[in-house]
């Protein structure tokens, strides 16, 4: 019988969507959480993660490819589950194909550098859009720029504002991420 997939989530912040992971691949034979890295010492997904038992690394530096691929060393699929740096090059050229991100919005609109968590919601709402969601892609050397994989639609609806908008897209993005892994997980292995 094949290992399962090691993955590695980059988080930046509370980690609702790590810990979706975690719960959903705890007994998968096909994908494992076997260690998470966050930009941010203080944040919240790293309590979840040593909770579970994973192996947890804070980066000194995330703008520096070298420290963020020896933290990535022996993974096999890379997930950025609300990580709020951009990825260095030299990182994303060695995990091409092998490295999503979910993003609480349906790209390519509302992406972008500082769109993120309520900013995101926010600008949905302001713009008028009938429906937002979630969206998981490659990840290339933009922000939430790279060949989408998967898209799971929410409606906006009368009355919304951006705490109740937020709410339904991230029960999309618990649903569609989990998903999405297990798929790429069975094309590596």
């Amino acid at each position: 019988m094949t290992q399962p997939v090691r993955v590695a989530v980059l988080v930046s912040g509370g980690g609702t969507n790590l810990q979706t992971l975690l719960d959903s691949l705890q007994q998968s034979p096909i994908a494992r959480i076997a260690r998470v890295i966050s930009n941010r010492p203080d944040a919240g997904a790293l309590a979840r993660a040593r909770r579970a038992g994973v192996q947890t690394t804070v980066l000194r530096d995330p703008d520096d490819a070298a420290e963020l691929l020896a933290a990535l060393e022996g993974s096999q699929l890379v997930i950025l589950a609300g990580y709020l740096k951009l990825v260095p090059r030299a990182v994303v050229s060695q995990f091409r194909g092998r490295m999503i991100n979910i993003h609480p919005a349906l790209l390519p609109d509302f992406g972008g550098p500082g769109m993120y968590g309520h900013r995101v919601h926010a600008a949905v709402l302001a713009s008028g859009a009938k429906e937002s969601g979630a969206t998981v892609h490659f990840v290339d050397e933009e922000f939430d720029r790279g060949p989408i994989i998967a898209q799971e639609k929410v409606p906006v609806k009368p009355g919304d504002d951006a705490e109740a908008l937020a709410a339904r897209v991230l029960e999309a993005e618990h649903r569609l991420l989990p998903r999405v892994v297990l798929d790429l997980a069975r094309r590596i292995t």
